[in-house]
């Protein structure tokens, strides 16, 4: 992948699914964290269409069951 290769549109369309489960992050300084290996609840991010803009950021999360559907949800796919 080329390192220069930007990024476009990552929030405010769908609150998106990622692999985290939810947890506490670890207390030391880290780049990306992951939260824990196992848990009930996974992470989604970013925020959805319909929410004011300190909803709308890649850092912003919140926990869900992974068997939950709803309006909103939704993941990226990505390519390497």
């Amino acid at each position: 992948m080329d390192p220069h290769t930007e990024l476009y549109d990552l929030a405010g369309n769908v609150w998106e699914w990622v692999s985290d489960w939810h947890g506490d992050y670890p207390k030391t300084r880290q780049r990306n964290p992951t939260g824990p290996e196992k848990g009930t609840h996974r992470v989604v991010r970013g925020g959805a269409w319909g929410l004011s803009p300190p909803f709308l950021r890649a850092a912003y999360r919140l926990w869900r069951r992974p068997e939950d559907r709803v309006v909103g949800f939704g993941f990226r796919c990505a390519r390497e």
